[in-house]
């Protein structure tokens, strides 16, 4: 597995090579571009020489919202988006024996399992989880039954909703354009 997401060849290698990087940079996915998100992990291992849950969840918590402060930033939201990498980073050390794939392969489960995996993990909600899951089945060889009905729309073929459909700069302007789109008509079913 090969992923495309950032436009930076070592912030991918690490999403590609690494299940807590891209399960952090998941967590990251908001209120910043994606490409920002999922730079996240890579800035954070460059930082504290590793993406180990428990390294991180063991880090002192002020120092590493200044971790997260450093420019350029990993988030626009250190203090809180530091806590919640921390809470995932422990949940992941704890729960699953600092093994983030286990979530998804522990078990042999299906999606509809996996998807109550990624939504019991701190910062994960309905949302969050249906976008990592499709993201697993649709470029990381996920094999579970089923992943694709518990993904929702986020599993349909050639959808461009979110960063699991983002392969390459074309995907990436589709995705964007589709964003927009639901932004838009999100905003126009608000107004008066």
């Amino acid at each position: 597995m090969e992923l495309h997401i950032t436009g930076d060849p070592a912030a991918d290698k690490l999403l590609s090579d690494d299940a807590f990087a891209l399960l952090t940079g998941m967590l990251l996915d908001q209120q910043v571009t994606m490409e920002s998100a999922f730079a996240g992990p890579e800035k954070i291992r460059t930082r504290i020489g590793s993406m180990d849950p428990a390294a991180i969840a063991g880090y002192d918590p002020q120092g590493f919202v200044e971790v997260f402060k450093e420019r350029p930033a990993v988030h626009r939201f250190p203090g809180s988006m530091a806590a919640r990498v921390q809470a995932l980073a422990e949940t992941v050390h704890s729960d699953w024996n600092g093994d983030a794939k286990a979530i998804w392969t522990q078990g042999d489960p299906d999606g509809k399992e996996v998807l109550r995996r990624l939504k019991a993990l701190p910062g994960f909600g309905e949302q969050k989880a249906k976008i990592f899951l499709a993201l697993l089945g649709k470029q990381c060889g996920l094999q579970a039954k089923g992943w694709r009905e518990a993904a929702g729309h986020y599993g349909q073929e050639d959808s461009f909703l979110s960063v699991a459909d983002i392969v390459d700069p074309e995907s990436l302007t589709k995705v964007r354009a589709s964003k927009q789109a639901a932004k838009a008509a999100a905003k126009a079913a608000k107004a008066p």
